[in-house]
Protein backbone atom coordinates (compact mmCIF):
# COMPACT_ATOMS: atom_id res chain seq x y z
CA UNK A 1 0.00 0.00 0.00
CA UNK A 2 1.76 3.87 -0.83
CA UNK A 3 0.03 6.97 0.04
CA UNK A 4 1.25 9.97 -1.66
CA UNK A 5 0.44 13.39 -0.49
CA UNK A 6 0.53 16.25 -2.79
CA UNK A 7 -0.74 20.13 -2.30
CA UNK A 8 1.63 21.60 0.09
CA UNK A 9 3.52 25.04 -0.20
CA UNK A 10 3.61 28.40 1.24
CA UNK A 11 0.33 30.39 2.48
CA UNK A 12 0.22 33.47 3.89
CA UNK A 13 -2.50 33.71 7.17
CA UNK A 14 -6.08 33.41 6.15
CA UNK A 15 -5.38 31.83 2.78
CA UNK A 16 -6.22 28.24 1.75
CA UNK A 17 -4.67 25.40 0.56
CA UNK A 18 -6.14 21.61 -0.59
CA UNK A 19 -4.06 18.66 -0.29
CA UNK A 20 -4.26 15.36 -1.52
CA UNK A 21 -3.69 12.03 -0.76
CA UNK A 22 -3.69 9.08 -3.24
CA UNK A 23 -3.97 5.95 -1.90
CA UNK A 24 -2.73 3.06 -4.31
CA UNK A 25 -1.19 -0.83 -3.76
CA UNK A 26 -4.71 -2.69 -3.73
CA UNK A 27 -5.91 -1.07 -0.54
CA UNK A 28 -9.23 0.82 -1.13
CA UNK A 29 -10.79 4.24 1.17
CA UNK A 30 -13.85 3.43 0.50
CA UNK A 31 -13.70 0.77 3.21
CA UNK A 32 -11.15 2.34 5.32
CA UNK A 33 -11.27 4.82 8.65
CA UNK A 34 -8.96 7.64 7.14
CA UNK A 35 -7.34 10.15 8.46
CA UNK A 36 -5.07 13.46 8.33
CA UNK A 37 -2.63 14.00 10.58
CA UNK A 38 0.37 16.71 11.10
CA UNK A 39 3.69 17.22 13.03
CA UNK A 40 4.83 20.50 13.43
CA UNK A 41 8.67 20.62 14.61
CA UNK A 42 9.51 20.16 18.05
CA UNK A 43 5.60 18.56 18.30
CA UNK A 44 4.64 15.56 18.24
CA UNK A 45 1.96 14.22 15.32
CA UNK A 46 -1.94 15.07 16.15
CA UNK A 47 -4.26 13.65 14.09
CA UNK A 48 -6.45 16.43 12.60
CA UNK A 49 -9.56 15.01 10.88
CA UNK A 50 -10.69 11.42 10.50
CA UNK A 51 -13.57 10.31 7.53
CA UNK A 52 -15.12 7.15 8.50
CA UNK A 53 -15.98 3.98 6.42
CA UNK A 54 -19.41 5.31 6.47
CA UNK A 55 -18.62 8.89 5.84
CA UNK A 56 -19.02 10.32 9.04
CA UNK A 57 -16.10 13.64 9.61
CA UNK A 58 -14.01 13.95 12.76
CA UNK A 59 -11.95 17.24 13.77
CA UNK A 60 -9.37 17.98 16.26
CA UNK A 61 -10.77 21.49 17.88
CA UNK A 62 -7.63 23.40 16.51
CA UNK A 63 -9.14 22.67 12.78
CA UNK A 64 -12.42 22.14 13.32
CA UNK A 65 -14.62 25.14 11.17
CA UNK A 66 -11.90 25.58 9.01
CA UNK A 67 -10.77 22.01 7.55
CA UNK A 68 -12.54 20.11 5.87
CA UNK A 69 -11.85 16.18 4.82
CA UNK A 70 -13.28 14.51 2.07
CA UNK A 71 -12.71 11.25 -0.20
CA UNK A 72 -12.84 10.37 -3.72
CA UNK A 73 -13.93 6.73 -3.64
CA UNK A 74 -13.68 6.12 -7.98
CA UNK A 75 -10.00 7.66 -7.45
CA UNK A 76 -9.35 6.50 -4.34
CA UNK A 77 -7.69 9.87 -3.16
CA UNK A 78 -8.66 11.76 0.37
CA UNK A 79 -8.29 15.33 0.47
CA UNK A 80 -7.92 17.95 2.82
CA UNK A 81 -9.73 21.50 2.18
CA UNK A 82 -7.30 23.86 4.85
CA UNK A 83 -8.97 27.25 4.90
CA UNK A 84 -8.03 30.67 7.31
CA UNK A 85 -4.90 29.05 7.72
CA UNK A 86 -2.63 30.62 10.41
CA UNK A 87 0.70 30.46 11.19
CA UNK A 88 -0.53 27.64 14.05
CA UNK A 89 -0.94 25.60 10.90
CA UNK A 90 2.14 25.24 9.83
CA UNK A 91 3.53 21.65 9.85
CA UNK A 92 4.28 18.58 7.83
CA UNK A 93 1.02 16.95 6.75
CA UNK A 94 0.37 13.22 5.59
CA UNK A 95 -2.30 10.79 5.33
CA UNK A 96 -2.73 8.07 6.85
CA UNK A 97 -4.95 4.53 7.54
CA UNK A 98 -7.10 4.52 10.76
CA UNK A 99 -6.03 1.13 12.52
CA UNK A 100 -8.00 1.46 15.46
CA UNK A 101 -9.61 4.26 17.29
CA UNK A 102 -11.59 4.84 20.47
CA UNK A 103 -14.96 7.59 20.57
CA UNK A 104 -17.04 8.87 23.60
CA UNK A 105 -20.03 10.49 21.23
CA UNK A 106 -18.39 12.50 18.33
CA UNK A 107 -15.18 12.92 20.21
CA UNK A 108 -12.03 11.24 19.42
CA UNK A 109 -10.19 9.91 22.64
CA UNK A 110 -7.83 7.79 21.14
CA UNK A 111 -6.04 6.47 17.60
CA UNK A 112 -4.08 3.79 15.99
CA UNK A 113 -2.87 4.67 12.55
CA UNK A 114 -1.36 1.15 10.14
CA UNK A 115 0.11 3.14 7.66
CA UNK A 116 1.13 6.88 7.22
CA UNK A 117 2.26 8.65 3.83
CA UNK A 118 5.75 10.63 3.74
CA UNK A 119 3.72 13.78 4.12
CA UNK A 120 3.63 16.89 2.61
CA UNK A 121 4.84 20.62 3.78
CA UNK A 122 2.46 23.26 4.42
CA UNK A 123 4.01 26.49 5.50
CA UNK A 124 2.14 29.96 7.19
CA UNK A 125 3.90 32.86 7.00
CA UNK A 126 3.21 36.44 6.42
Amino acid sequence: VQLVESGGGSAKPGESLRLSCVVSGGWSISTSDMSWVRQAPGKELEWIAVISKGGVEYYEDSVEGRFIISRDKAKNILYLQMNSLNSNDTAVYSCAIVEDWVTTGTRIRQIWFAKRGQGTQVTVSS
